[in-house]
C-alpha cells in the first residue's frame, strides 16, 4: 500500500479490527448505492471518504432546491443537473481513488437483476416502497446483501438483509402497503439532520460488512430523534 494511501486510511488502518487487511477490503469492494437523496448522501459520502474502491449511484432525478436541507451532497450550484452527476462531481472532489459508475436510470422490473449483479453490497435509499421491495426481492434472488434504511420526520429505521442467509423485508413485512395511504416527506417533511443520522448508520453496516466485522441481523432498529429513543426489535 502506498504511502498516500496509507496516510489517507491511517485513522481507519490503526483501528485493530480493520488494519491493513481490512482497508484492503474497503479498497476493492464493490458497492451499489441506489438513491442519492436524502440517505443516499451520507452514505456515498462515507463509502467514498471510507475508499471503497467501486461504486455504482443509481437515480433518475435530478436535484432541487428543496432537497438542499437534507441532501448535502449537492449544492446550488448543482440544482437543475441530474443527481448522479452531482454525486459524481462531489465524489471526485472528495477521492479521486473511487472509481465511480452513475447509473441515471429508474430501477424496473427489466433491468435491475442486470444493475444489481454487478455489486457485492446493495444499499437501498430509494423513497418509495414498489422500488424497496422490487430492490429486496431481487437481491434475495441473486443472494446479495442489502442495506436498508428509511426516514420521515424525526423518525427512522435500519435494517440488514439477506446478509449469509439472514431473513429480508418480506420476513418483516411480507406485502408492501398501499401507496397512496403512505404518508412520505414530500407531505410531512423531514429534519434535515435525520438523514444524517440514519445514512451515517448505513454506511457503517456497509462498512462492517465489507471488512467481516460482527453484525446483529434478523432486526430492525427504530430511530426517535424527537424523544432520542433508539430501540431494536428483532423479527
Amino acid at each position: 500500500m502506498s504511502k498516500d494511501i496509507f496516510a489517507r486510511y491511517s485513522r481507519q488502518i490503526f483501528i485493530e479490527e480493520i488494519g491493513l487487511e481490512g482497508q484492503r477490503k474497503i479498497i476493492n469492494s464493490k458497492v451499489l448505492v441506489i438513491g442519492a437523496g436524502g440517505l443516499g448522501s451520507p452514505v456515498i459520502q462515507y463509502l467514498a471518504a471510507a475508499g471503497v474502491g467501486n461504486m455504482g449511484v443509481a437515480d433518475f432525478d435530478e436535484v432541487e432546491l428543496h432537497n438542499l436541507n437534507r441532501q448535502i451532497i449537492h449544492t446550488e450550484n448543482t440544482v437543475r443537473t441530474s443527481k448522479v452527476k452531482s454525486a459524481e462531481l462531489f465524489v471526485k472532489n472528495l477521492n479521486h481513488h473511487v472509481s465511480f459508475t452513475g447509473i441515471e436510470k429508474k430501477i424496473t422490473p427489466s433491468n435491475v437483476e442486470e444493475i444489481l449483479s454487478q455489486y457485492d453490497i446493495i444499499v437501498d435509499g430509494s423513497d418509495n416502497f414498489t422500488t424497496r421491495y422490487l430492490i429486496n426481492d431481487t437481491c434475495t434472488k441473486l443472494e446479495k446483501p442489502l442495506v436498508y434504511g428509511s426516514i420521515l420526520g424525526f423518525s427512522g429505521q435500519v435494517a440488514i438483509f439477506n446478509y449469509k442467509g439472514s431473513k429480508n423485508l418480506r420476513d418483516l413485512f411480507p406485502e408492501p402497503p398501499s401507496e397512496e395511504n403512505i404518508p412520505d416527506c414530500d407531505s410531512l417533511g423531514v429534519l434535515g439532520a435525520l438523514p444524517g443520522i440514519v445514512g451515517s448508520m448505513m454506511a457503517m453496516q456497509a462498512l462492517k460488512m465489507i471488512t467481516g466485522l460482527p453484525l446483529q441481523t434478523d432486526q430492525l432498529t427504530l430511530i426517535d430523534t424527537l424523544n432520542w429513543k433508539f430501540q431494536t426489535i428483532d423479527f
